[in-house]
């Protein structure tokens, strides 16, 4: 693999630009008014007493490795398997360490629930693609639209004019109030790690969001550095082709964004990021 490294480095991220994959192909929530009303508050009902059942089973990791030849080597790969009690423990004593907050969960119906305890109603609501967001029932209650958030989601994806829909992902979706979003490896040293194509997730996550929420299965803890780029290029970058190909009908897809974020900032905002890790296989 040809790689052009770029190696940006402040007290938190190290970002590499490279020619290979992607995993930052968003797939539209619901349309919702017009563009102009970009912080208005689109649905205001009642909080749901059961999590809603997801409708994305055909984009999970199962699905795609069943269905798509290159994937199906894959499809039981050590990637998939959750970590033990005694490495989560570890991931998150190191996480802590670093200054970010931590939430063990044991499931996705915990995960669906910490979640939305950790987003104030009323707060403007952006997330990057997510199958494991998916795969916690989260995308289909955002669908939904019974909570007290405003989705800038819908709003961005309601504008069908491609230029005008690039201004939004560039300044309305990487600045809302709260940023949603998984990661594609958690090291045992506490470091986090995912990568983009456009740039909307990085931005987001590095700084222009006022809360980021990492939502994470214990399938995604790996060693170290070497070993959660090892897991993006080994894993998630045939993962996220695989379902390019199904979703957008495209060969491959590309990351030309890398981020490892190694410590939270503790000046402006130590309190920014916060991880609900489940003691579960989510996403890819």
């Amino acid at each position: 693999m040809n790689m052009n490294f770029v190696r940006a480095q402040a007290n938190t991220i190290v970002s590499r630009s490279i020619v290979r994959s992607s995993l930052a192909h968003h797939r539209p929530a619901a349309a919702v008014s017009t563009v102009g009303t970009w912080r208005q508050n689109f649905s205001t009902s009642s909080n749901a007493k059961n999590i809603p059942k997801s409708t994305f089973g055909d984009v999970t990791f199962a699905s795609l490795a069943e269905n798509d030849e290159q994937l199906k080597p894959l499809k039981d790969s050590h990637y998939l398997k959750p970590a033990s009690d005694a490495t989560i423990a570890k991931t998150k004593a190191a996480l802590e360490k670093r200054g970010f907050k931590v939430h063990i969960v044991k499931d996705k119906a915990e995960a669906f629930e910490k979640v939305k305890s950790l987003i104030p109603a009323g707060a403007s609501l952006n997330t990057a693609h997510s199958t494991t967001l998916e795969e916690i029932s989260f995308v289909n209650y955002l669908i939904d639209g019974k909570h007290p958030w405003n989705n800038l989601k819908g709003v961005i994806m309601a504008e069908k004019d491609k230029a005008k829909q690039a201004i939004l992902r560039r300044t309305l979706g990487t600045t809302p109030d709260v940023f949603l979003t998984s990661m594609c490896a958690i090291t045992e040293n506490g470091e986090l790690a995912h990568g983009d194509n456009s740039g909307t997730k990085v931005g987001g996550v590095s700084y222009g969001a006022g809360k980021v929420i990492v939502v994470a299965g214990s399938n995604k803890i790996v060693k170290n550095e070497e070993e959660a780029w090892k897991r993006v290029t080994d894993f998630c970058l045939p993962a996220v082709s695989a379902y390019g190909r199904k979703i957008f009908k495209q060969p491959e897809t590309f990351i030309t964004n890398y981020q490892v974020l190694r410590q939270a900032n503790p000046i402006e905002a130590p309190d920014r990021l916060e991880v609900v890790l489940v003691k579960e296989s989510l996403g890819f």
